[in-house]
C-alpha cells in the first residue's frame, strides 16, 4: 500500500471539492443592485418602445410635431443609456456599444424599414449609419486631445508644469485646489476645454502622486479631478475659443434674429458668470471634498529636488509645445479669419497626433495607454444624440417642454429653456442640445415678449456646465480616468452643483445682466 501511494503522489490527485479556489468574481455574492438597475434600464427601453402613441406637440406658431415609433424608441434608448451609465452596470464604453446595437436591431435609424429592408438590407443600412457615429469628427477630436495629454506626459512637460505651479502655490492643499482650478479656467479662455482637460489630467496626476503615493481614493483626489471637469466647463463659456457650442449658438441666433453677436460682446456678459462659478466651485469643494491633509509637509523641498532631476528643457518638450500651440493658434484663428475657418478642427488637431509618431515623441506602445473606454463612451454619446435628433424626438420634447411655460412669465420661460438645454447637454452633447433648443426657443421669444439675447446667453451658460453625467462633456469623462470616483458619485455631486448653477443664473438674469445693459424684455 505504501508503494502504491508513491506511484500516485498526492500532488497529482485531483483536488477535493473544498480545495477548488474560485476567482474573486465567482466567490462574490450576487450583486442584486447591479441586476436591478440593469433590468430597470432594459425595462424603461421596452416600456417606452411598446407604449401607446404619445400626444402630438404643437409649438406657439401652430406647427405640429408627431412622435413616431422611432422617436419613442429614441426616448426609450435615452432612458436606458442614462440608467446604465449612471449606475455602471457594465463598463461605460460597453453601454455605448449597446446603444449602437439596439439602434440597429430595432431599426431606429434611418426611418421605418420596408419589408425587404427588414429581411436584411435595412439592418446593413442602419448599421452603417449608427456605427459611423463612433468615428464622428467630434470623437476624433477627443481622441487627438487625449493624445496631446499623453505627449505632454511622456516628454516631461506635465511634471515641469506641475512642479512650477506647486512651487508657487505652496504646501496648503486649499491653495493647490485653487491653483489647479485657476490654471484650468485660464487655459479654456484660449483653447478647447477638451484639449485643456486632456493636457491637465497628467499634470494633476503628478500633483496627486505627491499627495498620495498609493493613489488610493481620497476626498482630495475626488475634489481635484471632479473640480477640473467642472471648472473646464465654467471657463469654456467665457470666449468662443473654449468650445464649439458658442459659435453654433451665435450662428442660429444670427439666422433667426438677424443680428450678430460679437466675440467681445459674448465675453463681456459671460466672463462674470464663469468667474463666479469657478470661485464657487473652489469654495464648495473645500466643504464637500475637504482634503484629509491641510498641507503636504516638505512639498516645496521635494518639488525642488524633482525639478532639479528633470534637467534642462529637452528638444522633445520644445517640439511638443510648438506643435500643440501651432494647432491651437490655427483653431483660434478659425473664429476670426475666413481662410482658417475652412480647416476642420478635428483634422487640425489630428495632425499633431501624426507628428508625434512621425518624430517619435510617442510610440505604438503609447497607443495602449489611450483610454478607449472613454473614446467608446463618446462614440455612443454621439450616436445617441444623432438618434434623438434624426427621429424627431428632440424637437417633440423641446416643444412639449417650452409650451409648459407659455403663461408663466419671462423669467420662468428663460429658466425653463436653460433647464431643457442642460438636460439635453447631459446626454447628447452640448452642440446638439444648442441645435435642438435654440431654433424653437428663439421663435417662442416672439410670443413671450422676451429679447432673444437673454435666451441665447442663458442657454450658453447651462450648455457649458453639465455636472451630472460623464457624457455631458469630454472633461467629465477624462476626469473619470483618474479612478478617484464612480459615475454615480459624479452624479450625486452634480445635483447640488447644478442647483447652484441655476441660482447663479437667476441672479444674473434678475440683477447683474440688466445692470450690465443686457436687454431682457421687448420694449423694456
Amino acid at each position: 500500500m505504501a508503494f502504491s501511494k508513491q506511484i500516485r503522489p498526492p500532488s497529482l490527485l485531483p483536488p477535493k471539492p473544498d480545495k477548488i479556489y474560485l476567482s474573486k468574481e465567482l466567490q462574490a455574492p450576487t450583486d442584486w443592485k447591479r441586476i436591478f438597475f440593469m433590468l430597470l434600464g432594459v425595462g424603461l427601453f421596452f416600456g417606452v418602445y411598446y407604449s401607446p402613441d404619445w400626444p402630438i406637440a404643437i409649438d406657439p406658431a401652430g406647427v405640429s410635431f408627431v412622435l413616431s415609433r422611432e422617436g419613442k424608441a429614441a426616448i426609450g434608448l435615452f432612458l436606458f443609456a442614462a440608467t446604465w451609465w449612471v449606475f455602471e452596470v457594465v463598463p461605460i464604453g460597453i453601454t455605448s456599444i449597446t446603444v449602437g446595437v439596439l439602434q440597429v436591431l430595432f431599426l431606429i435609424r434611418p426611418g421605418k424599414a420596408t419589408y425587404n429592408e427588414f429581411m436584411g438590407e435595412g439592418f446593413v443600412k442602419t448599421a452603417k449609419v449608427v456605427f459611423s457615429d463612433f468615428m464622428d469628427p467630434s470623437v476624433m477630436f477627443i481622441f487627438a486631445s487625449i493624445v496631446v495629454g499623453l505627449a505632454f506626459s511622456r516628454t516631461g512637460l506635465t511634471s515641469r508644469m506641475a512642479y512650477r505651479m506647486l512651487s508657487l502655490v505652496g504646501e496648503r492643499t486649499s491653495m493647490i485646489y485653487l491653483g489647479s482650478f485657476a490654471m484650468v479656467a485660464s487655459l479654456t479662455l484660449v483653447m478647447a476645454h477638451t484639449a485643456v482637460a486632456a493636457a491637465m489630467f497628467p499634470l494633476l496626476m503628478t500633483i496627486y502622486n505627491l499627495y498620495d503615493h498609493e493613489q488610493k481614493k481620497t476626498k482630495f483626489g475626488k475634489g481635484l479631478f471632479i473640480g477640473m471637469a467642472f471648472v473646464s466647463g465654467a471657463g469654456s463659456i467665457v470666449t468662443l475659443l473654449g468650445a464649439a457650442r458658442g459659435a453654433v449658438a451665435i450662428g442660429y441666433f444670427q439666422e433667426v434674429v438677424g443680428r450678430e453677436i460679437s466675440f467681445f460682446e459674448l465675453s463681456f456678459y459671460m466672463f462674470p458668470v464663469g468667474a463666479v462659478m469657478v470661485a464657487l466651485i473652489w469654495v464648495t469643494f473645500m466643504i464637500i471634498f475637504k482634503p484629509e491633509k491641510k498641507t503636504i509637509p516638505g512639498l516645496r523641498a521635494r518639488v525642488k529636488i524633482l525639478r532639479h532631476h528633470l534637467g534642462p528643457v529637452s528638444w522633445k518638450e520644445i517640439f511638443t509645445l510648438v506643435l500643440v500651440f501651432s494647432a491651437i493658434s490655427v483653431l483660434s484663428l478659425r473664429s476670426f479669419v475666413d481662410v482658417f475657418y475652412a480647416f476642420d478642427k478635428s483634422a487640425v488637431l489630428l495632425l499633431t497626433t501624426i507628428a508625434f509618431f512621425v518624430f517619435r515623441i510617442l510610440t505604438v506602445k503609447d497607443l495602449e495607454d489611450v483610454p478607449w473606454n472613454i473614446i467608446l463612451l463618446f462614440g455612443g454619446a454621439m450616436s445617441l444624440g444623432y438618434c434623438v435628433w434624426e427621429t424627431g424626438a428632440a424637437n417633440w420634447m423641446a416643444v412639449q417642454w417650452f409650451v409648459m411655460f407659455e403663461n408663466s412669465g419671462w423669467f420662468m420661460f428663460v429658466i425653463g429653456v436653460a433647464f431643457f438645454v442642460l438636460i439635453m447637454t447631459e446626454l447628447i452633447m452640448n452642440v446638439a442640445a444648442i441645435a435642438i433648443a435654440m431654433p424653437v426657443a428663439l421663435v417662442a421669444c416672439q410670443y413671450m415678449g422676451v429679447e432673444p439675447e437673454v435666451v441665447l446667453f442663458a442657454c450658453l451658460v447651462t450648455a457649458g456646465m453639465p455636472f451630472l453625467f460623464l457624457i455631458g462633456a469630454a472633461p467629465n469623462a477624462i476626469a473619470y480616468e483618474s479612478k478617484q470616483f464612480t459615475s454615480g458619485e459624479f452624479f450625486m455631486v452634480g445635483i447640488p452643483m447644478s442647483i447652484m448653477l441655476f441660482l447663479v443664473l437667476s441672479m444674473f438674469l434678475l440683477f447683474i445682466w440688466p445692470m450690465m445693459g443686457m436687454p431682457i424684455l421687448v420694449g423694456g
